[in-house]
């Protein structure tokens, strides 16, 4: 695990973007936390490294919302669903085979629809200030642990 405090959303965003330039096919990221933590502003800055260059909101309400990058970018909201068979009805392993990157917010309300291998990002509230959070990075999987070492170094965290 690494973990780091962010000071605002726009370094939030910013740590996001960083970790989006690091993504390949297949990536799947879950992110975790209370309701307007800033889950969809890491998504936001995740794509913008990606390369997407239309703008992303929540997708709360379509579940699903697909973006054109630098790879396919699926960007998925699981608050709303009550099972894995949910997921099967929009076509979740559809999207799972096509192979582009994965951005989950909610991940872990539906932990079956998650491979064996991804990265959960948990986003907190800090008492430092306001707009402080907490970033802990989980990786799951050797692929996704020389991706957080990767992002720690690029963020300066590790030599």
């Amino acid at each position: 695990m690494w973990q780091l405090i962010s000071p605002s959303a726009p370094v939030t965003a910013s740590i996001g973007e960083e970790l989006g330039k690091l993504l390949t096919p297949g990536d799947v990221v879950a992110l975790v936390g209370e309701l307007g933590v800033g889950k969809t502003v890491f998504v936001r800055g995740a794509a913008r490294g990606l390369e997407v260059r239309s703008p992303v909101s929540s997708p709360s309400f379509m579940l699903i919302q697909e973006y054109e990058g630098k790879y396919p970018v699926f960007h998925c909201d699981f608050f709303r669903l009550q099972s894995y068979r949910e997921l099967e009805e929009i076509g979740w392993e559809e999207y799972r085979k096509r192979r582009g990157i994965i951005l989950v917010e909610w991940g872990n309300r539906i932990p079956e629809a998650l491979p064996e291998e991804y990265l959960e990002i948990s986003i907190a509230y800090h008492d430092f200030s306001e707009s402080a959070r907490w970033i802990r990075f989980h990786p799951k999987g050797r692929h996704y642990e020389a991706k957080v070492r990767e992002l720690a170094e690029k963020c300066g965290y590790l030599g």
